[in-house]
């Protein structure tokens, strides 16, 4: 009994202290928050220094403070794409800015249209004769692009440069697939949707790649273009088809190299840097470490120059990432979250609305419910129109179906125009290992679908039929969008990826454009004078809580991946654990009937939101395989 008692008041002061610390932790949360707010007051005569660390892109992700504790590792940085033009904008037109500098040695990579976007804002700084100097350790193929863009671009002597090109190879799951007895059942509609094919063999079809080898050589050629125009001097077909000689020709030291071939201006360290940096926009007056140089930075400097809330309100919704069901998101496309957003703003008063997408697709019942909410505001009578940033396929274009008008850029990835299915079977497994199944039936569908026994005919039938069906309607809906036949729209669909350009051609797109040019757009359909309107960012409300989260942990894990070229390498190298753990979750959650692009570069580097193979989490998807 005695021993009892004393176990009982060991449990009560453990309670007793973790109840104590959680208190203390809560009220230390709270002051932060209350002063994690950026103070306007503390902008600076000098340079804005725009710190890229991670990835710039179209939404957030919110962090999850409970997956940072557990992991021990801080989330990759993310800079919304809107900010970083706005805030290059404001400083074009503001005295107080003398430089813009860009750090960009843990820069991870961005997509196509985000960089054509915040580079076009680059050259509105440098118009107003305002220099821009960017600093890396290793450039690639998103960073150069981005870089190109500066009046001064710096290298640290002991880095790099490297120019890839888009494509490469992806992984395929035929062989391991059989070995451990999954039978992948597939079902779909379209010659070129191509994301099934990972789980059926051991190599790309020849539709696939005869649409990949189009599709990467209009990206290739755009990218050529857009650091070309804006990077004369550089000598990009050396350093692409014989990087080899390119680099022998410098005795193996890289940095050099990249200067003789016009990718940089100038080697030097980051101190020698900031003495240049300082010599434009003066000395930091605060701070007397070497290469120490006076600047703002992005969230001070967005503090001090909020967006602009006068006029009549457009709305514009963000469809960013996968199209899954529920509320998942921001950064996730969850159709319930973005169909609520929709909805309660439908009593807002908007004179219009812009779609802004930028998702690979997903769910089709995802994608249809938010498709409706998009109705429900056009029913209103007001115009609606469609901004695509980097990718718009699959069900990323059955959301775009409700616009007026469709915006895009050259390098958008849009189409993909089909429906699939994987089920997966386990009757290989059970065979192996001895288990076998047996029953009664009173219909053909009695214990359909059956995993373990396998599918039968009439099972396999009615799945391909619904997926079809499911097709039919998609070549329905975006007929009717297009002003098209269904026999029109299967001619460019079939599952087929296209990208701006092409799809402006051929009708899935109406013109080239940005976020502004729609919402210009829709302002002169909706009858408004210019500037007499703004942007309202559906559900975009922020949050002082997620910015306490990521001061307290952002920067940290990208600031440790950064490094020179083989660490950049070594990184990517790094990812595939992840790509395998993702690609195997797609086969054993069966999701539903799903409207996605696989086939979808993504942006340079970027697995974003996966699991982490690190902690093992690829060899726990392999273990659901046999299930748990």
């Amino acid at each position: 009994m005695e021993f009892a008692k004393n176990v009982w008041k060991l449990l009560v002061g453990i309670k007793d202290g973790l109840s104590l610390l959680f208190l203390l932790l809560f009220f230390a949360l709270l002051f932060a928050i209350l002063t994690a707010r950026p103070n306007p007051a503390s902008v600076k005569d000098g340079a804005l220094l725009l710190d890229l660390d991670g990835f710039i892109v179209e939404e957030k992700a919110p962090i999850d403070p409970f997956s940072v504790l557990l992991s021990g590792q801080a989330p990759t940085g993310e800079h919304d794409v809107q900010d970083l033009v706005h805030a290059l904008d404001t400083a074009a037109e503001d005295d107080r800015v003398k430089a813009v500098v860009l750090d960009m040695r843990t820069f991870l990579g961005a997509g196509a249209v985000h960089l054509r976007e915040v580079g076009a804002a680059l050259d509105r700084v440098r118009a107003a004769d305002k220099p821009v100097l960017a600093y890396g350790m290793a450039y690639s193929d998103d960073g150069l692009r981005l870089a190109a863009h500066a009046s001064e671009v710096w290298l640290d002597p002991l880095g790099g440069a490297m120019i890839a090109g888009p494509g490469g190879k992806r992984l395929y799951y035929g062989d391991l697939l059989d070995k451990l007895g999954v039978n992948a059942r597939v079902f779909k509609v379209g010659t070129y949707k191509s994301a099934v094919e990972p789980y059926l063999g051991n190599s790309m079809s020849e539709p696939a790649r005869e649409n990949a080898r189009e599709l990467y050589g209009e990206l290739w050629s755009e990218w050529q273009a857009s650091v070309k125009k804006a990077r004369p001097k550089i000598d990009i077909e050396r350093v692409a088809q014989t990087p080899a000689e390119w680099v022998a020709s410098a005795n193996g030291d890289i940095a050099k190299a990249a200067v003789a071939a016009g990718m940089v201006d100038k080697l030097g360290s980051w101190t020698a840097f900031g003495d240049r940096v300082a010599e434009i926009a003066g000395k930091d007056k605060s701070d007397s470490k070497p290469g120490s140089f006076a600047h703002t930075d992005l969230a001070t400097w967005l503090a001090d120059n909020p967006f602009d809330d006068s006029g009549d309100a457009i709305g514009v919704v963000t469809i960013a990432g996968e199209i899954v069901d529920g509320d998942a998101g921001p950064g996730t496309a969850g159709g319930e979250r973005i169909a609520d957003l929709l909805d309660d703003a439908l009593d807002d008063n908007l004179k219009g609305l812009v779609v802004r997408v930028d998702s690979p697709g997903g769910s089709v019942l995802a994608s249809e419910a938010i498709r409706e909410a998009i109705l429900r505001h056009k029913a209103k009578g007001i115009p609606v129109a469609v901004s695509m940033a980097n990718v718009a396929a699959s069900g990323g274009y059955w959301v775009s179906t409700p616009a007026d008008r469709i915006f895009a850029e050259p390098e958008t990835i849009t189409g993909s125009i089909g429906i699939f299915a994987v089920l997966p079977t386990f009757e290989k497994l059970a065979s192996k290992v001895g288990v076998s199944a047996d029953g009664v039936s009173t219909t053909p569908l009695s214990g359909q679908p059956d995993f373990v026994g396998g599918f039968n005919p009439e099972t396999e039938q009615i799945l391909q039929a619904s997926i079809e069906n499911g097709y039919d309607r998609f070549l329905g809906i975006v007929a009717k969008s297009r002003g098209k036949t269904p026999a029109q729209i299967d001619a460019i669909g079939q599952g087929r990826v296209w990208d701006g350009g092409t799809a402006r051609q051929n009708g899935l797109v109406d013109q080239f454009g940005d976020l502004d040019d729609a919402l210009a757009w829709v302002a002169g359909k909706a009858g408004l004078e210019d500037d007499a309107y703004h942007a309202r960012f559906l559900g975009s409300e922020s949050s002082e809580y997620q910015t306490l989260l990521r001061q307290l942990v952002g920067g940290g894990d990208a600031r440790a991946r950064g490094g020179d070229l083989f660490a950049m390498t070594a990184q990517r190298e790094a990812q595939t654990p992840a790509r395998i753990a993702q690609d195997l979750q797609k086969i054993i959650e069966t999701p539903g009937m799903r409207a996605y692009c696989l086939a979808c570069p993504e942006p340079s580097g970027a697995v974003r939101n996966q699991p982490d193979a690190r902690n093992g989490d690829w060899l726990n998807v392999l273990a659901r395989l046999f299930g748990d």
